[in-house]
């Protein structure tokens, strides 16, 4: 029943943006923690940026850093991802996920996974 679903990705040009969502039904946010990964054909899923939505906090992997901003709509369910100056090694299907409680950097700690959205970043 509790599940998140990730919309807004697509294929966009390098130094490009794509604003990512992810909204959560069966569960209420504001105890939950969610994080954003990704995951590249023959690599392993990586952590990138999560919200936490019991504070508002926000944490983001080096990668990322300075060009992906995470924020989250209480009211509406909804974390977001906002993407800019897009790099071709930014391309992979990116996941939301959810934790009730306090956020986390590792895939075994999250309990909803939504079904992905392909960002394909051109050169």
């Amino acid at each position: 029943q509790a599940q998140v679903v990730e919309s807004g990705g697509g294929l966009v040009e390098a130094g490009g943006s794509l604003r990512l969502s992810c909204a959560a039904s069966g569960f209420t946010l504001k105890y939950y923690g969610v994080g954003w990964f990704r995951q590249a054909p023959g690599k392993e899923r990586e952590w990138i940026s999560c919200f936490s939505g019991t504070d508002g906090s926000t944490h983001y992997a080096d990668s990322v850093k300075g060009r992906f901003t995470i924020s989250g709509d209480n009211a509406n369910d909804t974390v977001y991802l906002q993407m800019v100056s897009l790099k071709p090694e930014d391309t992979a299907v990116y996941y939301c996920a959810a934790r009730r409680g306090a956020y986390g950097t590792q895939p075994k700690e999250y309990e909803f996974w939504g079904p992905g959205t392909q960002v394909t970043v051109s050169s």
